[in-house]
């Protein structure tokens, strides 16, 4: 897929106030480290992440995508009239029925004919969302919209503690299922989409290309309360996480492939890379196994964590504040997630 005429206003994002270590969360599973020797710093180790950040106990997914929200309509400086579309696409949801986007629709004062919905693709939400609104931009069935979304941690970081710490049964092999579960944060992210230039430094979505390995989608699974509220904590997920990093690299290898066809670029064309965050050892095979420099990719990972759908956007919106990413500059949003399905697009800052 290809566009033409889908530009990237300014984005925002909100970090969560409260900060949870990974040794905040050691110490609270001190009884199980004690019973199975595993050794202190493990948690960080293995994953890379030194902290990731929570929000305040009543805090729901609207919320956090309608500061958000906000700040990226701020940002592009666009009146809240203006906005023909609204998408919210995290993980985590207020409740199953109605859409969270309409709870975010209220918050942010929209029009009664903005279109709203939600998209739910595990950590590829936020991606798919941009091949919604950009296939609508280029169509000129709208001239802007919005995308947001607002991941809540909360609720699963809590119950997979408590789980862990009720399973007497518990070994060093068994509890890797639960590892993935303790590298997940929170965090809000916005973006404005036209199909307009609003100046001569306009960042433009110029294509991409995605693939489904459904075969493999037993590798990560999660059930419970997805609301993501302190008071109902009740999610749990299970995750095969060394078949899950296999098996998604190489579904990754085989999109990097499509992606570079269809946009005709050349890897070394591309300045910057901002990838789903997983986790250290996920980064390095990934840039290993596609022959890519690895300094070409902007990291949040040791400080936010796997932020879900937020993840790869909100790391590209603090590489922008952070003048990583710049004017004459090309990249790339590589995104994988559970199912096993894979998102790549091209962005051109010209």
């Amino acid at each position: 897929m290809k566009y033409q005429h889908v530009y990237l206003q300014p984005l925002g994002y909100e970090l969560p106030p409260v900060i949870l270590s990974s040794s905040d969360i050691e110490e609270k599973l001190a009884p199980i480290y004690k019973r199975l020797k595993l050794p202190p710093g493990r948690l960080e180790l293995m994953s890379g992440i030194r902290e990731r950040r929570l929000w305040k106990a009543g805090t729901r997914p609207s919320d956090a995508a309608t500061l958000a929200g906000q700040k990226a309509i701020d940002n592009a400086d666009i009146d809240v009239s203006d906005l023909d579309c609204l998408i919210f696409t995290a993980v985590s949801r207020d409740m199953l029925e109605p859409a969270t986007a309409s709870f975010v629709h209220g918050n942010l004062g929209l029009r009664p004919d903005c279109l709203v919905f939600d998209i739910s693709n595990a950590c590829l939400g936020f991606l798919d969302g941009m091949i919604m609104l950009a296939n609508m931009l280029e169509l000129g069935q709208v001239q802007n919209g919005l995308i947001v979304a607002g991941e809540t941690a909360e609720s699963l970081i809590e119950s997979t503690i408590g789980a862990l710490l009720k399973d007497t049964s518990l070994t060093r092999k068994s509890i890797k299922s639960s590892f993935a579960s303790l590298t997940i944060g929170s965090g809000a992210v916005g973006m404005v989409m036209s199909r307009y230039k609003r100046d001569d430094s306009a960042i433009r979505l110029i294509g991409g290309t995605y693939l489904a390995n459904t075969s493999h989608n037993k590798l990560c699974q999660g059930g419970g309360d997805i609301t993501g509220r302190s008071d109902t904590a009740t999610i749990l997920m299970a995750t095969d996480s060394e078949e899950l990093l296999k098996r998604g690299i190489e579904t990754a290898s085989l999109t990097w492939k499509k992606f570079l066809a269809e946009l005709n670029w050349k890897p070394e064309s591309i300045d910057l890379f901002f990838c789903h965050q997983v986790g250290r050892a996920h980064a390095k095979l990934l840039f290993e196994t596609l022959k890519l420099s690895p300094e070409k990719n902007y990291e949040t990972l040791d400080s936010l964590g796997n932020v879900g759908s937020v993840s790869a956007p909100i790391t590209m919106a603090m590489g922008i504040k952070n003048n990583i990413f710049q004017k004459g500059q090309r990249a790339a949003l590589l995104g994988i997630g559970s199912g096993i399905n894979c998102l790549m697009l091209g962005i051109d800052w010209k």
